[in-house]
């Protein structure tokens, strides 16, 4: 029998996180999934590739019953939820951020989101057959290829497999030195454009009506919107428009992202944004877009699935506690339908910057618990 090795679980992340893939990247996209895809079928467990949509990469479904061969494979089962999509660039591990390994942090593109945990899955499935252990539900592991960018092309895969099981568990990374996540805010993103009149800068500068002048005004009114007491942030995170700097800018463009706590708000902020009228009445504004992920709040079945992991982890020898948090993830899309626990990949800090990295010490003990959470869960 082989022991559960940090050492070859981290090699295995890292030859997860040297496959740089990027969402948008259809080329390395399928090449992640390829890898994962071979490394399933290694370890004996079945996978089904489910062809991509609109330009993004396949999905795929891993089925392992034959760890519970007493029960029905179509039976309703464990979902294991991960993503092998990342927001760096291909080039970014030969530049900037490079797979190194300093003490106890292991650095590199993917490492904390999400490749760490959706290796952490795995490697749980391939010790819990070597050790013949055994599961009370059949267990399904779907890695969706377009998480970072609103899994509009996964969704409805995700709900479909959320409808068939009896629990879920999402391997995005623990929040705050080792917390789970059982609830999070809802997300919603709009793009606002101004249409004004081009004219002259120099020659007829009162013939034109600015869209960048209109879309800053735009920006206060939305900023403003912030209620921190209320759990409700509306960030304007890009801004573009204009042609040159002598033309009044017919045409300006922002990109809005609100995260509320609760589907009033959630009602309220989405008809307050579609709302916005022009200050200038010479320019007009369009208004696109609505809630992209659903508030995902900690019932009482998801308070009691936690309790059940808060056991385990004690079992194992470490605290486990929850929280709730500001950023989206698959498991906003599958809490209402089944129970759902979020961030049980590893630990660690500064996705999505040029400093991600997870913590090797996290790996063992987070390995065990999903371990234990698929051999309990029935």
């Amino acid at each position: 029998m082989t022991a559960l090795s940090t050492d070859e679980i981290l090699a295995g992340i890292r030859a997860w996180v040297e496959i740089e893939s990027p969402t948008d990247d259809l080329a390395a996209m399928g090449r992640m999934a390829d890898r994962v895809e071979a490394e399933y079928r290694t370890i004996g467990a079945r996978v089904e590739r489910i062809a991509g949509q609109d330009g993004f990469g396949d999905h795929l479904l891993v089925t392992e019953d034959r760890l519970c061969p007493a029960v029905a494979a179509d039976r309703p089962g464990v979902l294991v939820l991960s993503h092998i999509d990342t927001v760096h660039p291909v080039g970014t591990l030969a530049g900037p951020l490079p797979f190194r390994i300093e003490g106890d942090r292991a650095y590199g593109p993917g490492t904390e989101d999400m490749k760490g945990g959706a290796y952490l899955a795995l490697a749980a499935l391939r010790q819990l057959a070597r050790e013949r252990k055994r599961t009370r539900l059949p267990v399904r592991h779907l890695l969706v290829s377009d998480e970072e960018v609103g899994s509009g092309t996964s969704r409805a895969h995700i709900e479909r497999e959320a409808a068939r099981a009896r629990f879920v568990l999402v391997t995005e990374p623990a929040r705050s030195g080792g917390k789970i996540v059982t609830a999070r805010k809802g997300s919603a993103m709009f793009s606002v454009t101004a249409h004004g009149r081009p004219a002259h800068a120099g020659v007829e500068h009162h013939l034109g009506r600015s869209a960048i002048r209109e879309i800053a005004h735009q920006v206060g009114v939305l900023e403003a919107m912030t209620d921190y007491a209320r759990e409700l942030t509306v960030n304007v995170g890009t801004i573009s428009g204009g042609t040159r700097g002598n033309v009044v800018p017919d045409v300006a463009t922002i990109q809005v992202d609100v995260r509320f706590p609760n589907p009033a708000l959630c009602e309220e902020v989405v008809a307050r944004v579609h709302a916005l009228r022009p200050r200038d009445p010479d320019v007009r504004l369009e208004v696109h877009g609505g809630v992209n992920r659903p508030g995902y709040e900690k019932s009482p079945a998801i308070a009691a699935l936690f309790e059940h992991a808060r056991a385990l982890a004690a079992e194992i020898g470490f605290k486990l506690q929850d929280l709730k948090t500001g950023g989206g993830s698959d498991g906003n899309f599958t809490a209402a339908i089944a129970p759902t626990l979020d961030g049980l990949g590893v630990d660690g800090d500064g996705g999505h910057t040029l400093e991600e990295r997870l913590y090797i010490s996290s790996i063992e003990p987070r390995t065990r618990l999903l371990m234990r959470l698929m051999e309990t869960l029935g």
